[in-house]
């Protein structure tokens, strides 16, 4: 199985910025996706981004323009740079890596209160 090694989250102001770092261990396949949901109390999981092997990336329409994410492939790394928070990107989140199944990381703690 593939261990995801979630970093960053924390308490930021409005405004701010944050950057979330995955690194995946132990895959003897190709991942072919790696990307970020998140979930904040009382709402279902969604979808913030995802980067293929290729390089292709989407977004969450509420983060576009404010969140960028980045793959490294050779690392097996991907990386969140949150920029320009809002309140309402409070949420719990969750790494995962995609190959013929699906990994999941811990998740990590984003609180975005003044």
């Amino acid at each position: 199985q593939v261990q995801l090694v979630e970093s960053g989250g924390g308490l930021v102001q409005p405004g701010g910025s944050l950057g979330l770092s995955c690194v995946a261990y132990g895959s003897s396949f190709s991942i072919g996706v790696m990307g970020w949901y998140r979930q904040a109390p009382g709402k279902q999981r969604e979808l913030v981004a995802s980067a293929t092997i290729g390089g292709s990336t989407n977004y969450v329409d509420s983060v576009k323009g404010r969140f960028t994410i980045s793959r490294d492939n050779a690392k097996n790394t991907i990386y969140l740079q949150m920029n320009s928070l809002k309140p309402e990107d409070t949420a719990v989140y969750y790494c995962y890596a995609r190959t013929w199944s699906t990994s999941w990381g811990q998740g990590t703690q984003v609180t975005v209160s003044s």
